[in-house]
């Protein structure tokens, strides 16, 4: 573990970030009091969203059941 202090880890981002991706572990200090940890950025891992809307959306016992008026005007209009 490496600790540092603020005022260097302004000086020498670059390098700690370096260093952080090659596996060592920074410490930035402030008052010679531990802080903050650099540390490798993991992407989050994707949601599966198959199923996320179950029990949320549901059907209407009638709702394939048709009304004749608007059935009339789609399928009997004289345009």
């Amino acid at each position: 573990m490496n600790t540092i202090n603020i005022h260097q880890a302004k000086s020498q981002l670059s390098a700690l970030i370096q260093s952080v991706l090659n596996g060592e572990r920074i410490v930035i200090s402030n008052n010679n009091k531990p802080v903050v940890e650099l540390v490798k950025f993991k992407d989050a891992p994707k949601e599966n969203l198959f199923g996320i809307l179950k029990d949320d959306i549901w059907e209407a016992d009638d709702c394939w059941k048709t009304d004749k008026t608007i059935e009339d005007s789609f399928y009997n209009s004289e345009d």
